[in-house]
């Protein structure tokens, strides 16, 4: 993961214009502490070679039914005290006796006695058959198997949408998305374990009650911090994306990283010089979360050119870890836009725009209004436009749960807050303007829609 380090495999990355532009505008964020934004990780550990890890398989199948209780037949001799049973593979059970009398043995007219200490004259008949209903164990669970997640029918979700837009006069009945044919997009995995499709609508379904409780306030920086601005904000988000490209680090970290920093900034107020410790601690933390090998904290005191000290962001990793409650689990609008790309069919060039138009809504503040999922799908919205297919379909109508005329105005403001932005923030498009990335940022977009 941290192989090929240093200027000669990425370039000049950390002397380029942009970085410096980035320098400065930090420095004027953070105070004079005189630090750069961004600067080469040579020290950087070479040749990290990810361990696999073995799952662990086993337990009840969930098909499997708890079988029924055996019915047990037991024959009593009073003279031999012998069982005979009919299922030889149930445990004996004793049949109903009287104990035996310490009087009666005392005067000696005590029967033969059995190995158990019970008199062998019962009250029971010669060979009469006694049925015996056991009672079914119950069945334990294998805490190493996921709990089953309810599933949920498409077919119903199709058809509470459908009459929702029935009912909406500004809703076109003869559009695409109704009229066009659905797809099931887990029918080619359905035998692959990894894509869980068992549990995928489930899942889902809950990701989108989840997205309602951990999305931040917007509008949040007003009343909350007096400190520090929008602009501050956007300045990090930029030189943490630059920070994430560096590390080769996966798309749910950058991702995560950013919803902690707005959800502790919503709650506790900072200074402008703890801002960028705020930052590259919240890397830290989504990078434990997310990544298999994540940066050492000394790479990260590397990288903000020992403006911090190693005990200054373990103390501030602590902070926030407690002021968020431990609560890091959150369904970004990555985990959405995986989903709704696999709805719209997107090839290459569809899913790299996509990408590039998501990344671009972490730098901007009043975007936070929108959900997740929202964002996602208006990523897909106008890379479907700028490709030049139908902006909605039939199965992103069917999986996002979402109206064509619903997805456009969230559509339209993101191209809003797109050209808008700053001409120093270019960590977004100097990455998607890579071969690499197909150079989908050079891609004029279209915005009649």
């Amino acid at each position: 993961m941290f192989s090929k380090y240093g200027n000669n495999y990425y370039g000049n990355l950390g002397t380029t214009q942009v970085a410096s532009t980035t320098t400065n505008s930090l420095t004027n964020a953070t105070g004079n502490n005189g630090r750069r934004a961004f600067r080469d990780v040579t020290n950087a550990k070479a040749n990290m070679n990810a361990k696999a890890r073995q799952g662990l398989h086993g337990g009840l199948n969930k098909t499997q039914k708890p079988q029924q209780a055996p019915r047990i037949q037991i024959a009593v001799d009073p003279q031999t005290s012998l069982h005979s049973f009919s299922n030889l593979s149930s445990k004996p059970t004793q049949p109903s006796a009287q104990p035996i009398n310490n009087d009666a043995k005392a005067n000696g007219s005590v029967p033969s006695q059995s190995v158990f200490g019970w008199s062998s004259k019962a009250s029971v008949q010669p060979f009469q058959a006694v049925e015996i209903q056991e009672a079914p164990k119950e069945q334990q669970r294998n805490p190493l198997l996921p709990i089953e997640a309810p599933k949920v029918s498409s077919s119903d979700t199709v058809l509470e949408i459908t009459h929702a837009a029935a009912n909406n006069s500004r809703v076109n009945k003869n559009s695409y998305q109704f009229t066009g044919k659905t797809d099931d997009i887990d029918a080619r995995v359905a035998e692959d374990p990894l894509f869980v499709t068992d549990y995928v609508q489930g899942m889902f379904a809950h990701f989108r009650e989840k997205e309602k409780t951990t999305a931040v306030l917007p509008m949040y920086m007003e009343e909350n911090q007096p400190h520090i601005n929008e602009k501050m904000r956007s300045i990090l988000v930029d030189w943490l994306v630059e920070v994430h490209m560096k590390f080769k680090l996966s798309p749910e970290t950058l991702y995560l990283t950013i919803n902690l920093i707005d959800r502790y900034l919503e709650r506790r107020e900072v200074v402008r010089s703890n801002l960028q410790l705020l930052g590259v601690t919240c890397l830290m933390i989504a990078s434990k979360y997310e990544e298999i090998w994540p940066p050492a904290v000394q790479e990260l005191v590397y990288i903000c050119d020992n403006a911090y000290t190693r005990p200054q962001i373990i103390k501030m990793e602590t902070q926030v870890l407690r002021v968020l409650q431990y609560q890091i689990t959150q369904p970004s609008a990555q985990t959405f836009l995986v989903r709704y790309l696999k709805a719209a069919h997107a090839d290459k060039e569809m899913t790299q725009l996509a990408c590039y138009l998501l990344d671009g809504t972490l730098l901007s503040y009043s975007l936070l209004q929108y959900l997740p999922s929202e964002l996602a799908a208006a990523a897909v919205f106008v890379a479907r436009v700028a490709c030049n297919r139908h902006p909605w379909s039939p199965t992103l109508l069917k999986y996002s749960q979402y109206l064509e005329e619903e997805v456009k105005p969230v559509a339209q403001a993101l191209l809003e807050e797109k050209s808008g932005l700053s001409l120093d923030l270019l960590s977004v498009n100097k990455k998607y303007s890579s071969s690499r990335y197909g150079n989908v940022a050079n891609k004029p977009l279209r915005v009649d829609f």
